[in-house]
């Protein structure tokens, strides 16, 4: 009989299930730490600052499927100690900014506070990946107080505009679609909406820049901007000009 299949007793089967209930629970806790400070951020904005740079957040905890595909295409075993170091993302929040400019200043507001260690940064808005895909990622260690110790718990934080998500949600479904075989005709579509997005970006923060100027040389008028209606309406306009 092989080692996977030798039964085990309730005991040890007990002891299995809280350590790997304990090991999803922490990853779980880091994710409602960083959350707390990102929606603090934004609900200062909202209530002292005129402008509020985060449009929305999401959080996810990467599911037990996900993960023991990832350790089989690398080919390792299924070890709590060796995911844990394998597998960086397995905690991940996203935020999603109005401006490229945002997206940095946020960045700041995160590597800034004194209980986070930024363990690396990539980015791919100054570097896109060759699809074209862009968005900022920082790798996170969050201490998370348990009832019986303090676990520093890797978190992959992205950062990116409503643009970049759009283009990233879509490139996702069609990878999806294709199960990573997508035709070399819908590639090269991607990566010229990627370009397509990235200019809109530049864009808008010209309009944004601009409205900012107006905003200082006439403070009585009231110059509000909608970064999605904004960038819904600019989409409209560039579909007409290649027609």
């Amino acid at each position: 009989m092989s080692e996977l299949h030798q039964p085990i007793s309730k005991e040890e089967f007990e002891r299995i299930r809280k350590e790997i209930t304990r090991f999803r629970a922490t990853y779980k806790f880091a994710l409602d730490e960083i959350s707390t400070k990102v929606n603090i951020l934004k609900e200062e904005f909202q209530l002292i600052h005129t402008y509020n740079p985060i449009e929305h957040v999401n959080t996810r905890v990467k599911s037990g499927d996900s993960i023991v595909k990832k350790m089989q295409k690398k080919g390792l075993p299924l070890s709590l100690d060796v995911i844990e170091k394998e597998i960086k993302d397995l905690a991940g929040i996203r935020v999603i900014c109005s401006f490229v400019s945002d997206i940095y200043r946020i960045s700041d507001m995160i590597q800034n506070q004194a209980d986070i260690q930024v363990m690396e940064v990539k980015d791919y808005i100054q570097n896109p990946k060759p699809n074209g895909y862009q968005s900022l990622h920082l790798l996170l260690q969050i201490p998370v107080f348990m009832s019986d110790r303090t676990v520093n718990v890797n978190v992959e934080m992205q950062i990116r505009t409503i643009a970049m998500d759009f283009w990233a949600s879509l490139e996702h479904k069609i990878y999806y679609k294709y199960n990573g075989n997508v035709p070399e005709k819908l590639m090269l579509e991607l990566k010229e909406a990627a370009d397509t997005a990235s200019a809109l970006d530049r864009k808008m923060e010209r309009i944004n820049q601009e409205v900012n100027i107006l905003k200082e040389t006439n403070p009585e008028e009231d110059v509000m901007i909608n970064p999605a209606e904004m960038m819904a309406d600019l989409l409209k306009r560039m579909d007409k000009g290649r027609k």
